[in-house]
């Protein structure tokens, strides 16, 4: 059975961090472009971060210089390191693997980012 799920979510204070997980089940993921991909209340959902086969890895704007998407193919998971988070990060965070016409979500992870 294909499955992603992702963790690490959580309520952080400004300027703080957070290390989201997605652990691929049913498929290796190493073939596989990975992906995070969050939505706010009242807004659509955008790409944050993706990592390609061979590592290149490409950002939004808005996360430059304080997010990192990395994956470990031993492990099967997909890492998003979030620092200095803002509150205009608060979002549910998803995690997705694409190849070729075939893609898998997880099932999300709350962040929220709040004094």
């Amino acid at each position: 059975q294909v499955q992603l799920v992702e963790s690490g979510g959580g309520l952080v204070q400004p300027g703080g961090s957070l290390r989201l997980s997605c652990a691929a089940s049913g498929f290796t993921l190493s073939i596989y472009y990975m992906s995070w991909y969050r939505q706010a209340p009242g807004k659509e959902r955008e790409l944050v971060a993706g990592i390609w086969t061979g590592g290149r890895t490409n950002y939004a704007d808005s996360v430059k210089g304080r997010f990192t998407i990395s994956r470990d193919n031993a492990k099967n998971t997909v890492y998003l390191q979030m620092n200095s988070l803002k509150p205009e990060d608060t979002a549910v965070y998803y995690c997705k693997s694409s190849r070729l016409a075939e893609e898998f979500w997880g099932q999300g992870t709350q962040v929220t980012v709040s004094s």
